[in-house]
């Protein structure tokens, strides 16, 4: 297909795409409104940092595996994420042309879920420390954010790799990866914030305005991701890669392997 055709047929996944990542940002600054902002009575009812962050990571595992599993999560794939549809890309199960419309829609929607959150919550979004859940080095600095973060992004990426390829765990990709986000959440975020996601990580700075260390965030996942391909590659040779979805519905066509539900 040329490029206007595949913009014709194909636009419906990208928007399910930044509708996907809107969603997402707009879950994380609801729940981190509710537990961290000083408007919020959760904050004295629940005074220990660390279950308010595995709260927060419980939700968000939540959403992300509700938003995997959902029709739309179903038929775009739910990546969410640029550095994810890259690696995809790079392994030949994306086409070009949809990795850069599944880009720009994730930093769109992305984009579009925090301003979302500033028109509906304000100032307890906006001010400290909620701070439009931008993601910044935690107190050990820029070089442990940025090893963390290729850790988790490789851990990730690699875990949808393995789980996704298997006929008898395929459908448990999305939970898999829910449960990594809420792991992460819970106990990296002190060192990195928890990005793992270039345009997860620009939504939040476009807003807020606020570009310290950005650089971390959109290249890191990038590279974390890269090499998670890699890794499967070499640790599982003989496995092939599917298709580019964290969860195949059957119900619903795939633009990415051309699969066509039967009438």
């Amino acid at each position: 297909m040329t490029f206007k055709e595949t913009l014709q047929k194909h636009w419906p996944e990208y928007l399910m795409e930044a509708w996907g990542l809107g969603m997402f940002m707009v879950s994380a600054g609801t729940f981190t409104c509710l537990l961290e902002s000083p408007a919020s009575s959760l904050l004295s009812a629940i005074p220990n940092p660390d279950i308010r962050r595995a709260l927060i990571g419980l939700a968000m595992g939540l959403t992300a595996i509700s938003i995997i599993y959902s029709p739309w999560g179903q038929r775009s794939g739910a990546h969410l994420n640029p550095s994810v549809t890259l690696a995809f890309l790079r392994l030949g199960k994306v086409k070009p042309v949809d990795a850069l419309f599944y880009i720009l829609a994730q930093f769109i929607g992305g984009t579009l879920g925090v301003l979302a959150m500033v028109w509906l919550i304000g100032i307890p979004f906006t001010e400290p420390p909620v701070s439009y859940i931008t993601t910044v080095p935690g107190a050990a600095g820029k070089s442990v954010a940025f090893g963390a973060e290729f850790l988790i992004s490789t851990v990730l990426m690699l875990t949808v790799l393995r789980v996704s390829n298997s006929k008898r765990y395929a459908s448990y990709t999305g939970l898999c990866a829910g449960i990594l986000v809420l792991t992460f959440i819970s106990f990296e975020a002190p060192y990195s914030g928890m990005s793992m996601n270039p345009a997860r990580s620009f939504a939040s700075a476009s807003v807020a305005g606020s570009w310290k260390d950005i650089w971390i965030y959109c290249t890191v996942p990038v590279l974390g991701m890269q090499a998670a391909t890699l890794f499967y590659r070499l640790i599982w040779p003989k496995n092939l890669v599917h298709c580019a979805k964290l969860d195949h519905s059957k119900l619903v066509r795939c633009i990415h392997c051309g699969y066509e539900p039967k009438n």
